[in-house]
């Protein structure tokens, strides 16, 4: 049911068309994914939904197979809400609420590498491979000072380019690197996480403070009424878990 303190002005503001276009990147597996018959689902979707019932419209999904996409399409208002990791040069564009789920990053290496800390892998020489403009990709750009980043087609081909290529770092979300494994034998986790991905939704920062702030409470209600952890448990998601309260 619509929210009776979100203005009529406010529903106009964040879905201008009448319709609540959400972009979901299926490049995060742990979030977003499709059925057999191509519908896409998830925490996101399940998220999506329910903040367009919030607003009393009807719900749009665009759906893209990469960070990079959905975010574009959030910057540049093809959608009205998103999906994302917090980062500072999304933020240009995006307007943040605070995160809703905390998702681990890890590193995969091949079982004879001798690699046995997340702290040895920025050498040089080393060559680390990560979807090209996913969270991963904006923070290992940061953060590593002397390793090599080769990037991916998307998300779900890093551990497909790290084999073809013969690198020797694999980065990305813990399950779907745990998953990929599975399809090429002789390759193990590093212990621990290298970051920690501050999950959020978002919308065009030209929409305003006021539209960002009827979101952000929405995020916050969903997380302390256990709509968030209700998703993550009916989505069987694991590795991930639902952050604090702002």
């Amino acid at each position: 049911m619509p929210n009776p303190t979100v203005s009529a002005e406010l529903v106009a503001t964040l879905a201008p068309t009448g319709v609540l276009r959400a972009s979901i990147n299926l490049g995060n597996p742990i979030l977003a994914h499709t059925d057999d018959s191509g519908a896409a689902g998830g925490v996101s979707a399940d998220l999506a939904g329910a903040f367009a019932d919030r607003l009393g419209v009807p719900l749009e999904l665009r759906v893209f197979k990469t960070a990079a996409a959905s975010v574009d399409a959030v910057t540049n208002q093809q959608a009205d809400i998103g999906f994302f990791a917090v980062d500072p040069v999304r933020g240009a564009g995006i307007g943040f609420t605070a995160p809703y789920v905390l998702i681990e990053g890890c590193y995969l290496v091949r079982d004879g590498s001798p690699l046995r800390a997340n702290e040895e892998v920025d050498c040089a020489g080393t060559r680390v491979v990560v979807g090209g403009g996913s969270a991963y990709d904006l923070h290992l750009t940061r953060e590593l000072k002397h390793a090599t980043i080769v990037r991916a087609p998307s998300s779900q081909a890093v551990v497909d380019t790290f084999v073809a290529q013969g690198c020797d770092v694999a980065a990305g979300v813990k399950q779907q690197l745990e998953a990929d494994a599975n399809r090429f034998p002789g390759h193990r986790l590093l212990p621990g996480r290298f970051m920690v991905i501050q999950q959020a939704m978002g919308l065009p920062k030209g929409r305003g403070d006021a539209a960002r702030a009827v979101l952000a409470a929405f995020v916050e209600e969903m997380k302390a009424q256990g709509f968030v952890a209700a998703a993550l448990a009916r989505h069987r998601v694991e590795g991930a878990s639902v952050a604090p309260a702002a």
